[in-house]
């Protein structure tokens, strides 16, 4: 039996839907309402402030939904290639589409 060989998108997509996945376990794991100052080993001085953090989350959450946006897209498209492929548009006569 033939192995279906795995083409260049379906590496991108694989590659996005992962990264989509970590994006997302790290925004559900930092809410915005529960970040605090981060301070250095002594306590002494800030290191990441409560602002520059939700920004990073904020600006992670942009990211998140384009790469999203992107990645249903080629989903799409990947989905039309196969129903192209496999003889299954629209534009096929009842003998091509195999109704007679």
């Amino acid at each position: 039996m033939a192995k279906k060989k795995s083409t260049y998108v379906d590496l991108e997509l694989e590659w996005a839907e992962k990264q989509l996945a970590e994006w997302k376990d790290f925004i559900n794991d930092n809410p915005i309402n529960e970040l605090e100052d981060r301070y250095d080993i002594e306590g002494k001085r800030v290191v990441a402030k409560i602002e520059d953090q939700s920004d990073h989350i904020q600006g992670l959450l942009k990211n998140y939904l384009l790469l999203l946006k992107e990645v249903d897209g080629m989903r799409e498209r990947e989905e039309l290639k196969e129903l192209k492929i496999r003889g299954k548009d629209s534009n096929l006569n009842p003998l091509e589409s195999g109704d007679i």
